[in-house]
């Protein structure tokens, strides 16, 4: 890879800068859950999907709202129910008129032909309805009677799904849950954070944040987060993490040959690797550390990893096996 021009170098640091300023702007709505903003803005610059993982009434659908606000993007919700079909997504033919008035069939777009669209309670609605969404994650298109349609760019999809009532909705596949850069969990506010949401929405007090980046910008930064260095002890050390996930590796530590029976793949430590590279970019630095690693692990690899047989029986859950493995891992 080519050395960072100083040119390069100075809007790294400048990017730094005005991630303080999303930040704030951010803060205007949004109180609290900075591991989750931080995990969300790191997947949108690596231009990676996200599904966010928390109980109702945590601001899951808030928070993607506003900073697909600050962004200066354009925004779509789409509820996902048990009746939805995949053209209520993807858009389909309908009759109309072409430039010589004559009636023909022409693709109307649906809601998913936008920069953010949010996916919400995407395991309610049935596999073939969750299918729609397959070609869009992994290609960036949507195809309809035979014609392929680009979606816009910048693209990101970024789910939500409650993980406590389970009746009447539909697991997402394995398959599918791999095409989501991160898995972010969304937990309960600290006492002081819930203090201040009350006041704020209790009130007559209305935040209204402003842009920071424009769109343009943001398709800029995904060309500049693939220019921040990683070296080559870096790309080990989060190969060396993911492969100790895989229990039949030969490199497995006993509790993950216990515990888990399928480790991430490559796909992994790929998101890993551009997700390291994002929160270094967010920190205004040119090259990967070690902590960014560490930082990206959880949230790149929850969702990919299967507990065996004997963690759900001591009701270990992923985290905990990543947090052994990190643990357990030599820094290079």
């Amino acid at each position: 890879m080519n050395e960072l021009t100083h040119d390069e170098i100075a809007r790294i640091e400048k990017t730094g800068e005005r991630v303080d300023k999303l930040r704030a702007e951010l803060r205007k709505r949004i109180i609290g859950l900075d591991g989750p903003i931080d995990e969300l803005l790191c997947a949108v610059l690596s231009q990676g999907h996200s599904l966010l993982v928390g109980v109702p009434g945590l601001a899951k659908t808030l928070l993607i709202s506003t900073i697909a606000q600050c962004l200066d993007l354009d925004f779509r919700r789409i509820q996902f129910t048990p009746d939805l079909m995949p053209s209520d997504i993807t858009g389909s033919m309908v009759i109309g008129k072409d430039a010589n008035g004559e009636r023909r069939f022409v693709f109307q777009p649906g809601p998913i032909f936008a920069n953010v669209v949010l996916a919400d309670e995407i395991n309610r609605t049935p596999p073939k309805t969750q299918a729609a969404l397959m070609e869009a994650l992994e290609e960036r298109q949507v195809t309809c009677a035979g014609e392929k349609h680009a979606l816009p760019e910048p693209f990101f999809v970024l789910a939500t799904q409650n993980p406590i009532e389970q009746e009447g909705t539909y697991r997402l596949p394995v398959a599918q849950l791999d095409r989501f850069m991160f898995m972010i969990e969304v937990d309960y506010p600290t006492f002081q954070d819930e203090l201040e949401v009350m006041r704020m929405t209790t009130s007559a007090y209305k935040g209204d944040p402003t842009p920071v980046f424009t769109k343009a910008e943001i398709l800029d930064l995904h060309r500049l987060v693939r220019r921040v260095r990683v070296s080559e002890g870096m790309i080990r050390y989060a190969m060396g993490l993911t492969r100790r996930t895989r229990a039949k590796s030969g490199v497995a530590p006993a509790f993950v040959r216990e515990w888990l029976s399928w480790g991430g793949g490559p796909r992994a430590t790929q998101n890993v690797l551009l997700g390291a590279k994002a929160r270094a970019l967010l920190a205004g630095r040119p090259e990967v550390r070690a902590d960014d690693v560490r930082a990206i692990l959880h949230p790149a690899l929850r969702h990919r990893i299967l507990l065996s047989y004997h963690a759900e029986a001591e009701a270990v859950a992923a985290d905990e096996v990543i947090t052994e493995l990190v643990e357990s891992t030599p820094v290079p």
